[in-house]
């Protein structure tokens, strides 16, 4: 590995001197980045009406006060009426958004950071069922399958309107004092008229690639005359959408240079398409898939150009990430949803805390989260996004003394909880039945494809050993035991147990999904998993088995498998259903409790819509129920706790300390599962929350 010799050494005066290359400053077209890590734009869906507000100015803010080099906000910003936002997209078809940038933009700017946005017309990857519900436009006729809307042929004066909006929306942004704005040419309009499979004009749009161009060139032109000379001009554009009407290296490098004579500064590099479920999962790599994929790619685009390379693809380290830039293949290298795990990544790499990052896992919650509860979050860092209400950097600061915490459970509530209460002073005592920490997580990190959860529990074992929190295995916590630690505060993060018997309660036989991922049933030929959660379990179990040989029938009330696991992981576990044949009967539940007839299990089925009945035989039933509550020390201790299990809620949500009366007793807290089934980045959350209210 030969290092790039344009890398120097940093002398950032927050930052201070390093020859670490993700360290160095990069001119951009005369604009200085204080190093080369860069979050690259996507979108949060933090807008209110479509105004990137306090929220939005918040979660941007913390990545620059975090060392960030270059934000960029606004994932799709839109310019157009006829681009409806369906993600909670910024608008910047009006006025009234300028504001709201400048503060942004003032806030990075105050901090070291150089901030920029994307813009686009999203073409046919919207609904015209959202805002003014106008018809979208594409270069033809098509459908878009993931937002399910149809759209018309672009006309002249369609282009000649859209080609004014991006120019107007540029200006907007520059005279709201942001660096520069790329421009979105991944799956929306622009580059639809450069797909063969979505460009069937017979005009001068069409035919030669110089035609193709047309349209967007002139996007490029007006935006680049509606801008200051010194305004940057980048491009977000896939080099090699994998499939053999698509664009490949040689092409886009055609492409590229064609763009760059017309004023494009950089580009921002992506591999793949995002027209359905599976090729945007397969776009934006997730758990289970090698690090930095298209590296190579990047390597032999950014020899084939002449303006700098920025690119971001699960690179969700700091050494895949100097590598990228070591050996050539990047200029500035994008760790989008690191940061959104760890916004002060930059900083922690400069002052050598790289121990202390919390990791990117790669769950992708992140992104299913806009679509399954309105907005990004990050599964293992509830601060992102929550900014206003809670810290990224936790305080030292027990402002009431030093209190004994007894944290009961190890799981990831559990883990965050003493993890907190450790940094902010407090003495911590950490009591786990089972002979290793994670909960729930260690069980779910026995699959294949998510065994890179494993990182949110391992970074906390990690920060607790390393803030001297007291962890005690095989530790099973009854309420004597925890009484006799004298303790000021008690915190049950006990979790929950598969609640397989429901609504069979005493009525088996059944199995549950830990038997699955504990390999107890490799025995049983047939199992049918019947799934009345909804999430990944049950996924999980379904993979587990047929991978193993076995015979999977899946049954579920719901009109579609695992309707809780979003986009961006659903299409690998559906590949799995596909290449094992899993049976697959939806809308049917079990009616009542399977019975034995020798040495095979009958279920008898009702389906949810007909009432039909019907009965299966296999040799084994699973089921998923979600999760029970494990709360018999919390009800023991409750009488004696001086709050009796209580919080203030208006405390608890915004991490203020919680009332307490002085020489009470302790006081008594239960979060997590041990509350009630839930997920991940829920029990942390209350974690992080209870101990910022200590």
């Amino acid at each position: 590995m030969t290092a790039d010799p344009r890398l120097g050494t940093s002398a950032d005066p927050q930052l201070g001197t390093s020859v670490d290359p993700l360290l160095q400053p990069f001119d951009l077209k005369g604009l200085t980045l204080r190093n080369r890590i860069v979050s690259t734009s996507h979108e949060p869906a933090y807008t209110e009406l479509g105004m990137p507000k306090d929220r939005y100015r918040l979660y941007h803010r913390e990545k620059a006060r975090g060392g960030v080099g270059l934000t960029m906000i606004g994932g799709s910003a839109i310019v157009s009426k006829d681009s409806p936002a369906a993600f909670g997209n910024i608008d910047l078809s009006t006025d009234e958004v300028v504001p709201w940038l400048s503060a942004i933009a003032e806030d990075c700017h105050s901090e070291g950071a150089a901030i920029m946005i994307q813009t686009t017309h999203l073409g046919h990857r919207s609904s015209n069922f959202a805002g003014d519900w106008l018809p979208l436009v594409s270069a033809s006729r098509t459908r878009e399958a993931a937002h399910r809307s149809f759209t018309k042929a672009i006309e002249d004066f369609d282009m000649d309107r859209i080609v004014s909006d991006f120019a107007a929306a540029a200006a907007r942004v520059a005279a709201a004092g942001l660096d520069g704005l790329e421009i979105m040419h991944a799956g929306h309009l622009l580059d639809s008229f450069l797909a063969a499979w979505l460009n069937e004009r017979d005009d001068e749009y069409s035919g030669e690639l110089e035609n193709q161009m047309r349209f967007p060139l002139r996007i490029i032109d007006a935006v680049r005359a509606a801008v200051p000379e010194d305004f940057l001009v980048g491009i977000r554009m896939a080099v090699d959408e994998r499939r053999a009407d698509g664009m490949d290296e040689a092409r886009a490098a055609e492409v590229l240079t064609t763009y760059t004579a017309h004023g494009i500064d950089f580009l921002s590099l992506n591999v793949g398409t995002i027209s359905s479920d599976r090729e945007l999962a397969e776009a934006i790599p997730g758990m289970g898939t090698p690090a930095a994929p298209w590296l190579e790619t990047c390597r032999r685009i950014r020899e084939a150009i002449d303006i700098p390379v920025l690119h971001a693809a699960r690179i969700s380290d700091a050494a895949t990430a100097r590598f990228a830039l070591e050996d050539g293949c990047l200029d500035l290298v994008g760790m989008t949803r690191a940061q959104l795990a760890d916004p002060h990544l930059a900083r922690k790499i400069a002052e050598g805390r790289e121990d202390d990052i919390r990791p990117c896992v790669g769950a992708n919650m992140c992104l299913d989260s806009i679509y399954t509860s309105g907005s990004a979050t990050c599964i293992h860092n509830p601060a992102s996004g929550r900014e206003a209400e809670l810290p990224q950097e936790i305080p030292h600061d027990a402002e009431a003394g030093p209190k004994h915490v007894v944290v009961i459970g190890a799981g990831p509530a559990g883990l965050e909880a003493a993890r907190v209460a450790a940094v902010r002073g407090h003495r911590v005592t950490l009591l786990e039945a089972d002979d290793a920490p994670g909960g729930q997580v260690r069980i779910a990190a026995r699959s294949q494809r998510r065994r890179d959860l494993i990182g949110i529990i391992d970074w906390r074992v990690q920060q607790c050993a390393k803030h001297g929190v007291d962890l005690r295995l095989n530790a099973f916590a009854e309420a004597a035991e925890v009484l006799a630690l004298e303790p000021d505060v008690v915190i049950i993060a006990t979790g929950g147990i598969p609640d397989s018997a429901y609504p069979f309660r005493d009525q088996g036989p059944s199995f549950d999904v830990w038997d699955v991922m504990d390999d107890r049933l490799r025995s049983k030929q047939r199992v049918l998993v019947f799934d009345d959660h909804g999430f990944y379990p049950a996924l999980d179990a379904v993979e587990r088995l047929a991978r193993a040989g076995q015979q999977v029938t899946y049954v579920s009330p719901e009109r579609t498998i695992g309707i809780d696991v979003g986009s961006m992981n659903s299409p690998a576990y559906l590949q799995v259903f596909s290449e094992f044949g899993v049976e697959v009967r939806l809308g049917e539940r079990l009616a009542a409790k399977p019975r034995i007839e020798g040495s095979e299990i009958v279920a008898r089925l009702r389906h949810e819509y007909s009432d039909r009945e019907s009965e299966l035989v296999t040799d084994a039933v699973v089921v998923d129920f979600g999760t029970t509550p494990n709360d018999e020390v919390y009800f023991e201790l409750k009488p004696r706790s001086s709050n009796h299990g209580s919080t203030d809620i208006d405390a608890w949500v915004n991490g203020r300390s919680q009332p307490a009366e002085p020489d009470a007793g302790f006081r008594l807290y239960r979060i997590g599962d041990a509350v009630a089934s839930r997920n991940v980045h829920a029990a942390v959350l209350e974690g992080l929350r209870v101990g910022m209210g200590l």
